[in-house]
């Protein structure tokens, strides 16, 4: 997928205010400061399409981009560790989990995993409970640039490992170096065919 525009269109704080399903929908989920937001960023090629911070918690709403002017990628709030309350925090997940079951042209979550850590429960939680729905997703190894080439592919096993996949189904890359994200994005352009 060759992205030549990319633009924010709306931020979504109840199902009600999603936008008409003009275009086919990926979302993006992780772990709250995963550098979902970074890794987007590098994917579109715009530095600050998608708002950054080094404060957990930065996403509160369903934040809606239209790629192409033909699809539609959705940054959800990060999932864990955030400087809000517990309810708000559960208000995020009963909006994530609405949108993610009742969202008819939603045909992707992106799953973005930090390659230098263990599997955590709230990721392998998300992937089972997505297994389950049926939901397609794709897992995306982030921060590969903190790790050396031996121990990317040690890691990415061990993820492979405790996910159940096998390594053709992820990706493994890096906002910073970018590293992996043509391959990311030639996956979403082989989806989006398929659409």
């Amino acid at each position: 997928m060759r992205i030549h525009s990319a633009d924010f269109l709306t931020s979504v704080h109840a199902l009600r205010q999603l936008p008409a399903p003009d275009y086919p929908e990926i979302a993006f989920a992780g772990r709250s400061n995963v550098g979902k937001s970074s890794l987007m960023n590098r994917l579109t090629g715009r530095k600050n399409l998608v708002k950054t911070s080094s404060r957990p918690g930065k996403t509160r709403g369903l934040n809606y981009f239209l790629i192409n002017e033909s699809v539609y990628f959705v940054d959800l709030p990060g999932y864990g560790f955030a400087r809000v309350s517990k309810k708000e925090q559960a208000g995020w997940q009963e909006l994530i989990t609405e949108y993610l079951l009742q969202r008819k042209f939603l045909h992707l979550v992106v799953v973005i995993i930090d390659l230098r850590h263990p599997l955590k429960k709230m990721d392998r939680d998300l992937t089972d409970w997505l297994q389950y729905q049926e939901i397609p997703f794709l897992p995306a190894y982030t921060k590969a640039d903190k790790l050396s080439k031996n121990k990317q592919i040690q890691h990415a096993s061990s993820l492979d490992a405790a996910l159940g996949i096998n390594g053709k189904n992820r990706v493994i890359c890096s906002a910073v170096t970018g590293q992996g994200c043509e391959e990311l994005r030639r996956r979403l352009a082989f989806d989006a065919d398929s659409w």
